[in-house]
């Protein structure tokens, strides 16, 4: 019996040391999950993401499209990140208080504070508006693009970060969907 307990001891040791990374946010305690489908015409789920979206490329937006938005929604949220940085997750692009007629994004969305559709940017881990594309040090990195339905638009005022746009959106996710891409530097 010690011999078991020990030996599941050290494989969950294991388990944590060997580095087992981070998911993307889930739903508040409480809240019920509704799925969103996210896709994009540059790449499927897992699949890599074509130089141009990145640092080594034009360094533009991807193009996404989403369904399965909740009717009560009132607002839509976009967060993208990169959980296998070196120095823990590394934020790429926050978009918030997208207006529900949008189901779609095009590549190369400008990166205005404020969108003509009156969306809005918060700041990225490169300490600007709008969308910062991969760059990873080295390796193959993941890179999820998480879209929030809201039964809100959200009121924040000054420069807003992913930690400020998660703390605003607190109880007011009616459903989540996300995409995700790889990118490894050549």
């Amino acid at each position: 019996m010690l011999r078991l307990f020990c030996l599941l001891m050290v494989t969950g040791i294991l388990a944590g040391a060997c580095g087992e990374k981070e998911e993307p946010e889930s739903l508040p305690k409480g809240e019920e999950e509704m799925a969103i489908i996210v896709t994009s015409a540059a790449f499927e789920e897992g699949g890599m993401i074509p130089r141009e979206y990145t640092c080594d490329g034009a360094d533009i937006s991807p193009p996404l499209s989403w369904s399965g938005v909740p009717p009560a929604a009132k607002s839509m949220a976009l967060i993208c990140d990169d959980p296998d940085a070196p120095a823990g997750t590394w934020v790429h692009w926050v978009l918030f208080n997208l207006p529900l007629d949008t189901t779609e994004l095009p590549q190369s969305i400008p990166p205005e504070e404020t969108l003509a559709n009156g969306a809005r940017h918060g700041v990225t881990d490169f300490g600007r508006h709008g969308y910062g594309g991969p760059c990873p040090p080295g390796g193959t990195h993941r890179y999820y693009f998480k879209l929030y339905a809201l039964d809100t638009m959200l009121e924040i005022a000054g420069r807003v970060t992913k930690t400020g746009l998660l703390s605003a959106m607190e109880g007011h996710t009616l459903a989540q969907g996300h995409l995700m891409g790889k990118y490894r530097r050549q």
